[in-house]
């Protein structure tokens, strides 16, 4: 699979066209599209197109099949700061295998503000 392909298998997991993500990472689809005949992006564009998916650049890379690093403490658990995650700045929110949607995060996010 080429590094093309991981990227656009990726965000479609993850509910997202290349427009969308071109749009998440703050690019051009077309700077995207680029990666289907120059191969993998370096720099800046790897890291942000790691991070904007939540995967590592070696899985990008192909160098392994685990979307994630291995930890090295089995204990250590991710943290998340749940309003920037809501808010679209964080980590992707996944419910059932699917990615929530913009509105499922304000409502979400709403409640959570009553609550306090």
């Amino acid at each position: 699979m080429t590094f093309y392909d991981r990227v656009y298998q990726t965000a479609k997991n993850r509910g997202l066209s290349i427009k969308q993500l071109a749009q998440k990472m703050g690019v051009s689809d077309a700077t995207i599209y680029t990666w289907k005949k120059t191969g993998a992006p370096t720099g800046k564009n790897l890291t942000l197109v790691s991070k904007t998916l939540g995967v590592s650049v070696d899985y990008l890379l192909g160098n392994t099949d685990e979307m994630r690093p291995t930890k090295k403490d089995p204990n250590e658990m991710d943290s998340v700061e749940l309003d920037k995650a809501l808010r679209g700045e964080g980590a992707s929110l996944q419910f059932e295998g699917k990615e929530l949607s913009d509105e499922y995060k304000r409502m979400i996010l709403d409640i959570l503000q009553n609550l306090k």
